[in-house]
Order: structure tokens, then C-alpha cells, then sequence
């Protein structure tokens, strides 16, 4: 498992590479005030625009709360909310895509087989509740998505733990904006409570079992 976790940490440090050349003047260009400036210069697809930064923050220095913010503050709590949890869920599928094409083959050569299987039972057993509640967490989300997809996390799982991750933040974070709130703590609180709550009441109505592998 060490091997495996290793290199989802080298591709997490291609994802925070481009943050230690870039990150404070891209922070300082997509501050909230300057998120909602640049995202309105794209007129009728500032919506696209915001949703594409939110992703692009898998490999780019994106601070994706200040574009969700800014998308409350364009759209409004309900439509910038549900564009900045699309964003998030997107940008959750496409880390989950990247390695699960990638495969459990790959990912069980690269870990061993030993590190593999215990990789595989920690998803089984725990990777709901990760996934779920590693959303608003810097860094980490991608780390999750990454060891999603090499696991081959069944999807149906995945993305119903990733939607409660996602939605509960993105509304949150552009109802935030929308009203102007300066309460970081009670945002934070929110963004982390509410996902591990939902995801408590769905779990029981997912099919736990995978197909063999």
C-alpha cells in the first residue's frame, strides 16, 4: 500500500507544483473580489468559466471556494450553487476518470499485491466517508479521487459519495458569497458536517458488494 500511496502522492505533487510557481499571483488574480470580476468578463459563459476553474484546480492553483463564492454572488445562492457543485463534482470525476483508466491492474503492479488488497479494503470499507468528507479539505480531495479510481471504487458508490461531498459545498460556498459572509467558521462547519451527515443517510440504500476484479 506504501507504493500505491507514494504515487498518488507524485501525482498529487504535479497537482501542487503549479502552486508553488504560480500560487500567489493566481490567489492574488482570483481573490473573491477578483473572481467575480473575471468570471463576469465572460458575459452569458461565466457560468462554463467558473465551472472549468473549479476543475481546473485539480492541477492549477485555482482557490475553487473564491470561484464558488463568486458564482453565488453572479447567479445567486440556487443557480451559483448548483453550477459551483457541478464544478466540484466534475472536477471529483475527472481525478476518479483519470485513474481509473489508469486501472486496478496498474495500480496492483505499482503497490504489490499485498499494498493493493489493503488499499482495496480500505475503500470498501471507509472510502464513502472519505470521499464524502474530503471535499472542502485543500489537496486532499484529489489524493481521495486519485486512490478512488486506482481501486476501482464502484461508480455508482463514488459518485453518490462525491455528490454529498459536493452539493452540500457548493451551495454553502455560493450562499456565502451571495450574502456576503465573513463567517469563515461557520462556512467551514457547514462545508465539512453536512456531507458526512448525507452520506450517513444514503450509504444504507448502496449496494456495498463489487464485482471481482
Amino acid at each position: 500500500m506504501i507504493r500505491l500511496l507514494l504515487f498518488v502522492l507524485f501525482l498529487v505533487g504535479v497537482s501542487v507544483l503549479p502552486f508553488l510557481i504560480w500560487g500567489r499571483e493566481v490567489e492574488a488574480n482570483l481573490s473573491q473580489a477578483g473572481a467575480v470580476e473575471w468570471v463576469r468578463g465572460f458575459g452569458t459563459w461565466a457560468w462554463l468559466v467558473g465551472i472549468a476553474l473549479i476543475v481546473a484546480d485539480i492541477v492549477l492553483p485555482v482557490p475553487s471556494s473564491a470561484v464558488m463564492a463568486a458564482l453565488g454572488i453572479v447567479y445567486g445562492p440556487i443557480v451559483g450553487g448548483i453550477f459551483a457543485a457541478s464544478g466540484s463534482i466534475l472536477a471529483g470525476l475527472v481525478g476518479y476518470g483519470g485513474c481509473r483508466l489508469i486501472g486496478p491492474n496498474t495500480a496492483r503492479r505499482l503497490a504489490g499485491a499485498k499494498g493493493f488488497a489493503q488499499a482495496r479494503q480500505l475503500f470498501d470499507s471507509y472510502g464513502g466517508w472519505m470521499v464524502a468528507g474530503s471535499r472542502w479539505l485543500p489537496v486532499l480531495p484529489e489524493t481521495i479521487s486519485f486512490l478512488a479510481g486506482l481501486t476501482a471504487m464502484p461508480f455508482a458508490r463514488y459518485i453518490a459519495a462525491l455528490a454529498c461531498g459536493a452539493v452540500p459545498l457548493g451551495f454553502v460556498f455560493a450562499t456565502a458569497g451571495y450574502l456576503g459572509s465573513d463567517n469563515v467558521l461557520l462556512t467551514m462547519v457547514l462545508s465539512a458536517l453536512a456531507p458526512v451527515f448525507l452520506w450517513f443517510v444514503v450509504r444504507p440504500f448502496l449496494v456495498t458488494a463489487r464485482p471481482e476484479n
